[in-house]
């Protein structure tokens, strides 16, 4: 396991590397190649230099189309990779964001996160944009970004995929998942997230409510499996029945991503 995973940033929340991880095998996942974090709309110039370094080829927002206009992400400038979104819209808002009047307490904005990890399997357009992140991993040389609105749901559960498709255990899958909770960046979730929650419910969160919101916790990432394993009978059957990913494309990705 990688002793740093996160880079230090100004405006981005959550950016790390999820390589490091041993499988069950011994093997390792490579480091320097995939990289998570929450959106780039306030990157700073030192952000964007210090993510230059990195030699990123590929980003893969899954953000939907709103969320992009609402929160334009900067890129390095000149950069030349390519950029991968879907056209449409991915959820009806950022899933920490997805709030209703009772969301005040911790209590019930865990159950509101629950509820977005209930439907995040059956979700068309997530489950597309699942796919093509682990088959653009599997075509594509060199590093790349997988990211949303906080770098920690959706981006969290695509991480996860691959991590299981490399050979990763459970325990390890769910160390990764909640290492976000360790993201030296929260005051810029917080600013990004907080005002907007709070001027939708017409009220004031508490701060257990906010940790519950911006954080993850294990019964989030137990909700996916437990809705893929209803589901499909197993997390592998939906990787290939709901994602595509055969064996053939998992054996490449183990390929290039395994040391």
């Amino acid at each position: 396991m990688i002793r740093e995973p996160f880079i230090e940033t100004d405006g981005i929340h959550n950016f790390r590397d999820y390589g490091g991880w041993e499988t069950a095998n011994g093997a390792r996942v490579k480091t320097g190649l995939l990289w998570r974090s929450g959106q780039h709309v306030d990157a700073s110039d030192d952000d964007l230099k210090a993510i230059g370094s990195l030699h990123i080829r590929t980003v893969i927002d899954l953000r939907g189309q709103s969320e992009r206009e609402r929160n334009p992400c900067r890129r390095i400038e000149g950069f030349d990779g390519e950029v991968v979104f879907y056209d449409g819209e991915t959820s009806s808002s950022p899933p920490h964001m997805d709030v209703d009047a009772e969301t005040t307490t911790a209590e019930f904005a865990r159950k509101r996160m629950i509820t977005v990890y209930t439907r995040m399997p059956r979700n068309p357009a997530m489950t597309e944009m699942f796919g093509r992140y682990l088959k653009i991993l599997a075509d594509r040389e060199g590093a790349s970004l997988v990211h949303c609105f906080a770098g920690k749901d959706r981006t969290g559960i695509a991480a996860m995929l691959l991590l299981h498709i490399l050979g990763v255990d459970r325990d390890r899958q769910m160390a990764e998942f909640l290492r976000t909770n360790d993201a030296p960046s929260m005051d810029v979730l917080a600013a990004q997230s907080v005002p907007g929650i709070e001027a939708r419910l017409g009220r004031k969160l508490d701060d257990d409510a906010v940790k519950a919101l911006l954080g993850v916790q294990e019964d989030y990432l137990a909700t996916f499996w437990k809705e893929v394993e209803a589901d499909h009978g197993s997390l592998d059957r939906y990787i290939e029945d709901a994602l595509g990913v055969d064996e053939p494309l998992r054996e490449r990705l183990r390929s290039a991503y395994l040391a």
